[in-house]
């Protein structure tokens, strides 16, 4: 059967699934596409139906700029319809990365009407007006916290009053990660998952309901939790660049290398798609999933692989040279050095301009120079990284990037400590800080930040200075943290092996061997 049949049979079976399910549950309409599925009932044109549910449907991916469009598309055809609006306003609202646009967002709400009262007065129901009043907390004046938790409690009210409206409850799962304000909290995180969880029970192809599952358990302690949506959740929304990538969270937070590289293979060749089809710039390209494969071939041992990534990200930010291109480039190639341990590699020679990055980017960067430095024994160019690294604006703040940022003035003096005096009690002293530091964050996603994760980075120290017996504990806290993490891996393996724990060696050994069994020539050649 040719490729473009074989869709259109597809997207027809899905659609007829999708219509049958509805069927069994209520009467409201129902949308399905390559984006999922859902049912929203609307007061909105016949016309304006398919832009406006496939908006929906991309907003639950953050597939934000798209969805923009579809509602766009839908006001035009409908001007009338309230909810069009709605929706084009709350594509400028990203609850899990704690941004907003306010001022874009009142913008789209003022074409409806230029007050509160004449925007409510267009919603054709209550259920309607209800949704319209929920993004009048969220993008009205005042702290962005206390509209962030005020609006939770609105979504919740819309929720109960709407049993059947599943989008609802969805929004109200996202609405209750947006309140996470301090950092990962896992009761937060875990009533989220409460609410999506229902959904996702109740319409298996509701993208949210997989979506908002998967940021709810992203850490190494409910990953497993989160394995049956992120196998789902790629399938249901397979044109969402992001869903292609999301469920890389729950891999990542495993140890589960092979499907972290397949998801974001997945999600940089649709990105790609994408940046063709709509004739978009340098700076549109899916450059997240880029840093995560190449940390997913790292670990992999794939070398080679994450070179040729960090050669496009290079290519890209020479193009674009933007904050977001610098980001990843520094991230991409700090990352490739920490774990080659290749001083003299492309990575190495690659210098990102701090000014470009956050804090706790900049603080990477510097600590990435810093330890090229001490591995070319430039001793006195890792000191004065370590210098630049302290003077970052924002250093001394009371936030987790600063403090991120701080573990790594930590870890880097250590390393120069241990540089010109050997592993001695204090380059030991100032290890044992960063980790503490790092103990004490919220447990993070992704790949790590530290980029050098602190108790690994203490537990080469330790071994090297003949402490296999601490080096080990070290070691597995540091794997706790980061499941399978290679250099974990390899770092244990050593010590249990100085230990005399030669079966315990094996058994890591083992998993190590699975981990690299797609190694190049070249990590096979650094073991």
């Amino acid at each position: 059967m040719p490729q473009k049949l074989s869709r259109r049979v597809t997207a027809a079976i899905c659609l007829a699934a999708a219509f049958l399910f509805t069927a069994l549950i209520s009467p409201r309409p129902v949308y399905s596409q390559e984006y999922g599925a859902t049912a929203f009932q609307n007061s909105g044109s016949e016309e304006a139906q398919e832009p406006f549910l496939n908006g929906l449907l991309m907003l639950h991916s953050f597939e934000y700029g798209d969805a923009r469009e579809a509602f766009q598309n839908a006001q035009r055809i409908d001007p009338d319809f309230a909810m069009a609006y709605w929706g084009e306003a709350m594509t400028h609202n990203h609850p899990v990365w704690f941004t907003q646009d306010r001022a874009a967002a009142v913008a789209a709400l003022e074409k409806l009407g230029a007050t509160a009262d004449e925007r409510l007065s267009r919603a054709a129901t209550d259920r309607e007006a209800d949704y319209l009043g929920a993004a009048h907390v969220l993008f009205g004046e005042g702290d962005k916290h206390a509209r962030d938790d005020a609006f939770a409690e609105e979504m919740a009210r819309i929720s109960a009053n709407y049993p059947d409206d599943l989008d609802a409850a969805a929004f109200h799962a996202l609405s209750i990660l947006g309140t996470s304000h301090e950092g990962r909290d896992f009761a937060t995180y875990m009533r989220a998952a409460a609410v999506a969880e229902e959904v996702f029970t109740k319409n298996p192809r509701h993208p949210g309901a997989a979506h908002y599952l998967i940021h709810s358990y992203d850490d190494p302690v409910h990953a497993p939790l989160g394995l049956r949506a992120a196998r789902a959740y790629s399938d249901i929304a397979p044109a969402a660049a992001h869903a292609q990538h999301m469920p890389s969270h729950i891999f990542v937070a495993l140890g589960m290398w092979d499907d972290v590289v397949r998801t974001n293979e997945s999600s940089w060749a649709a990105s790609e798609q994408r940046v063709a089809d709509k004739s978009l710039t340098e700076n549109d390209r899916g450059f997240h999933a880029l840093l995560w494969l190449t940390y997913g071939y790292l670990q992999q041992g794939r070398y080679a692989d994450a070179d040729t990534l960090i050669q496009i990200m290079h290519e890209s930010h020479q193009k674009a040279s933007t904050g977001r291109t610098a980001y990843h480039l520094s991230a991409m190639r700090a990352a490739y050095v920490v774990e080659t341990e290749d001083w003299d590699s492309r990575a190495a020679t690659i210098e990102v301009e701090p000014s470009k990055l956050s804090t706790e980017s900049g603080a990477a960067e510097y600590f990435t120079r810093g330890l090229i430095s001490i591995g070319r024994e430039e001793l006195d160019e890792a000191m004065d990284a370590l210098t630049a690294l302290r003077a970052l604006d924002g250093f001394n703040e009371e936030d987790n990037s600063a403090a991120r940022a701080r573990a790594m003035a930590y870890q880097l003096d250590g390393l120069l400590k241990a540089a010109r005096s050997g592993i001695n009690d204090e380059a030991l002293a100032s290890l044992r800080r960063a980790a503490e530091i790092e103990e004490a964050l919220p447990i993070d996603y992704g790949p790590p930040s530290p980029t050098k994760p602190s108790y690994e980075l203490l537990a080469d120290a330790l071994l090297r200075d003949g402490n296999a017996e601490e080096a080990a504990v070290a070691y597995r806290r540091a794997l706790d943290l980061a499941p399978r993490r290679a250099k974990s891996l390899e770092g244990l393996r050593r010590a249990l092996e100085l230990l005399g724990r030669s079966d315990k060696a094996a058994e890591i050994s083992e998993e190590l061997t699975l981990v690299r069994q797609h190694a190049d020539t070249t990590s096979q050649s650094r073991r």
